[in-house]
């Protein structure tokens, strides 16, 4: 990565666009936003064309899992794999993929009569594709910025994203309200071939060329080394291992089937997860400005109001109050998803960023089909309600457990990019290389 710059940086004329989001970062801003408006639909089409095909909750669990299992399958072997080849060509191949089965999926679903297995099959695949996407996708976004400017950034990013997020889950629901879960896929589908068409044409002139390494698996023993001695990163991938797959299971599972008994069907549903996306885009706007010094501290004090969503559910809210807790818990996961990448980019070297973001999803999504599984035989056992009020304790507690590692409460904002935790250091220190070499310029 470029060193950041020490000119101040021009205030840009009315139109363009600031000095530090160069062609690269709006290419990749850009197609997220396209993916998104496509795939925030799409995951309520799913549930809902396995709800239409006569399917039952452990059916629509299966759906999930079978969209999160290739997630564990694959990303550390995608992670190593877009360290090593051109990042950019990683991901158009993985929309590729993506595009392909759920174009098949759309059209299964458009035939009439899809069997659960086809559609676990064509799930699975789009979920493949999402496993060597997405640690491309984050190392790639890493290279366009520079560190003063990584903040405003990153937020930025998710800003256009979660926006994009509003307008795919409230038209995604009227979509299938209005002419059925398959058209939404075949959008989905579309999406990513647009998506997929923009990242081909990033410059990556500026990237050199890597060196090799010594296998895949050298490769993945590097990664690992990156984050077992760093007690800050894999506490928090650990927590979210926890908080992933319970909060995928209320919004993947019970959330449509609660929105279908109680809401008056999906329309609802999608409007509430809307209320999420906008949440998202307030906390978004707020860190393009508020720096905080502790960035893990502030960040994990965030995911407490990921427990409201479960809990809204389970007693269930109206509407309009189920809106007001996603909204509350998208602006608080927005502050944390901003800290976290802010820390990420600031100590995990960048030549590794990709295999080190790849233990982070591993960890992150490797309960999420489990969880997801079980969500049906949960309910049957415990009753819906029981299994929602399971969902919200299971995001507190280890959050709280989070905040008793002292890198957590202690690390603390670098000066463009630098890192100055006393404990990130002395734990950077035990790695195969010095805290020097980690730091991101």
């Amino acid at each position: 990565m470029s060193s950041p710059r020490t000119a101040p940086s021009r205030t840009p004329a009315k139109g363009r666009r600031p000095d530090w989001a160069g062609r690269n970062y709006s290419l990749l801003t850009g197609a997220a936003v396209i993916t998104n408006l496509g795939s925030q639909g799409a995951h309520i089409a799913a549930a809902f064309a396995v709800l239409e095909a006569g399917g039952s909750v452990g059916d629509v669990g299966l759906i999930a899992a079978a969209r999160t299992l290739p997630l564990v399958l694959f990303l550390l072997i995608g992670g190593a794999i877009a360290d090593r080849l051109p990042r950019h060509r990683v991901m158009v191949a993985a929309n590729a993929l993506n595009c392909l089965s759920q174009a098949a999926f759309a059209a299964l679903v458009l035939a009439g009569e899809p069997q659960l297995w086809q559609m676990m099959l064509l799930t699975a695949l789009c979920g493949t594709g999402t496993a060597f996407f997405n640690p491309a996708a984050e190392g790639m976004l890493l290279s366009t910025v520079s560190g003063e400017h990584s903040n405003r950034a990153f937020a930025l990013f998710r800003m256009a994203i979660n926006g994009a997020g509003i307008g795919g889950a409230a038209l995604g629901g009227a979509m299938i309200a209005a002419v059925g879960p398959g058209w939404v896929l075949a959008a989905d589908a579309a999406a990513f071939a647009v998506a997929g068409a923009l990242r081909a044409f990033l410059d990556v002139s500026h990237v050199p060329d890597r060196a090799p390494g010594g296998g895949l698996l050298s490769d993945l023993r590097e990664g690992w080394v990156e984050v077992r001695t760093r007690p800050w990163l894999w506490s928090i991938v650990l927590q979210f291992s926890v908080v992933v797959a319970v909060v995928g299971a209320a919004d993947a599972v019970y959330g449509p089937l609660v929105a279908r008994d109680q809401l008056g069907g999906p329309a609802p549903w999608g409007v509430a997860l809307a209320f999420f996306g906008i949440g998202t885009i307030a906390g978004a706007v707020l860190m393009m400005a508020w720096k905080p010094r502790r960035l893990l501290l502030v960040g994990t004090l965030c995911v407490f109001p990921l427990a409201l969503p479960s809990a809204g559910l389970a007693v269930p809210l109206p509407v309009w109050g189920l809106c007001v807790v996603m909204f509350v818990s998208g602006a608080a996961i927005e502050v944390f998803g901003v800290n976290w990448m802010t820390a990420m980019h600031q100590e995990i070297p960048e030549e590794k960023f990709s295999r080190v973001t790849a233990y982070d999803w591993f960890g992150s999504v490797s309960m999420l089909p489990v969880a997801t599984a079980l969500a049906g035989p949960a309910e049957a056992a415990f009753g819906r309600t029981q299994a929602l009020w399971g969902c919200a304790v299971l995001v507190v507690v280890p959050t709280a457990l989070v905040l008793l590692v002292p890198d957590v409460r202690r690390m603390t904002r670098g000066a463009h990019g630098k890192p100055v935790a006393g404990a990130v250091a002395a734990a950077a220190a035990t790695a195969e290389q010095t805290p020097a070499d980690a730091v991101r310029h």
